[in-house]
């Protein structure tokens, strides 16, 4: 048996490179097990290793067998046939697994970082910085990965080579166009890089762009996505928030101061709003005990002009405070002072007439 074996792996070489092909890649699928359940055991105290060892196991069950083939083509006599294009093939394989590799490992070490600080709290600006420069990184990384990737994967083609050449030595007008083509890519992942690292946003800030009041729901590679009041979505392209003002409610800190204004008759007192309003944000959940001011900021010919100010611990809390504050405040007047509601006043014209007739 063992002499017909032999015979047949003479007369047929591609059987016995075969054979060993499908031995490297049971191999490689054994160490790939094994492994990944070694660094899986020993890294469970390490957040950021665990997740980066979890993330990789899938691509690495592709990198391992592709690396043993190719190093079985790579032994494998160069006067078999369709031997070249099998190891060009396998490859390509092998550096599209690479990529993914690297690009799940990037992920990982963002999943491991994100883990390690939660941004369910209430003092949450430090983990969102983090949540934020991690993220962008990532993606950004994952985006150059992708690019080094495919690179190299054109750079097996003896005519992409050519390709290339022909391209730098021409370089003048086909490089003004791709620059062209390729400058919205490049202006936000550069502009991705600058919010990761400046940080004038981040995960889940509060902001106002072009008037609408929104919270930072994703941060992409290329784009920003806003959840606004009314459960919309906004995108706007990351080189927005470089070249255009923006307002950021939550920059350095959680904590808003909410205005609410009043228009009332000038023979209103105010000492009872006063009251109403202690009473009013004493009783409230959200209010953060910092501030509750009612003073008169104008006056126009028919009424006063009231601001008042409170506090809350959030833009959320804070919106809410002001909508509570804003209708005890007009109850309290509709039961006890309606007559000092805004009214219109009406000059006597035909007395003035007179007045000005008998001058």
């Amino acid at each position: 048996m063992t002499g017909v074996l032999v015979d047949l792996l003479q007369q047929d070489p591609w059987t016995a490179t075969a054979t060993l092909a499908l031995a490297a890649v049971v191999a490689a699928l054994i160490a790939h097990a094994i492994v990944g359940a070694v660094l899986r055991r020993a890294t469970r105290g390490a957040p950021i290793l665990h997740a980066m060892v979890v993330a990789a196991q899938k691509p690495a069950g592709a990198v391992l067998p592709l690396f043993a083939l190719q190093a079985v083509w790579s032994l494998a006599d160069d006067q078999l046939r369709t031997i070249g294009g099998v190891r060009h093939a396998n490859g390509l394989l092998l550096i599209a697994a690479v990529t993914w590799l690297v690009s799940a490992i990037l992920r990982g070490l963002r999943q491991g970082v994100t883990a390690q600080h939660r941004v369910d709290v209430e003092d949450n600006i430090q983990a969102r910085r983090i949540h934020t420069q991690a993220r962008v990184l990532a993606r950004t990384g994952q985006v150059i990965v992708l690019i080094a990737g495919i690179s190299m994967m054109l750079m097996t083609f003896p005519g992409a080579r050519q390709v290339g050449a022909s391209l730098l030595a021409s370089a003048g007008v086909l490089g003004i166009i791709g620059g062209l083509a390729a400058r919205p890519v490049f202006s936000n992942l550069i502009a991705g890089l600058q919010l990761a690292l400046a940080q004038p946003l981040r995960l889940d800030d509060v902001l106002i762009v072009n008037g609408e009041w929104g919270r930072v729901e994703e941060i992409t590679g290329t784009y920003v996505v806003l959840a606004l009041w009314d459960e919309r979505r906004m995108v706007v392209p990351l080189n927005w928030f470089i070249e255009n003002p923006f307002q950021n409610w939550t920059r350095t800190s959680a904590r808003l101061h909410q205005s609410v204004f009043l228009f009332v008759d000038f023979e209103m007192p105010l000492e009872p709003l006063r009251a109403e309003l202690k009473r009013i944000v004493e009783s409230a959940p959200e209010w953060d005990q910092r501030t509750a001011q009612l003073v008169v900021i104008d006056a126009t010919e028919r009424a006063m002009k009231l601001r008042v100010l409170v506090s809350a611990r959030a833009a959320g809390p804070a919106f809410d405070l002001g909508c509570k504050v804003r209708e005890g405040l007009f109850a309290l007047m509709a039961r006890d002072y309606p007559q000092f509601l805004p009214t219109q006043r009406q000059v006597n014209t035909t007395a003035d007439g007179a007045a000005r007739a008998g001058a």
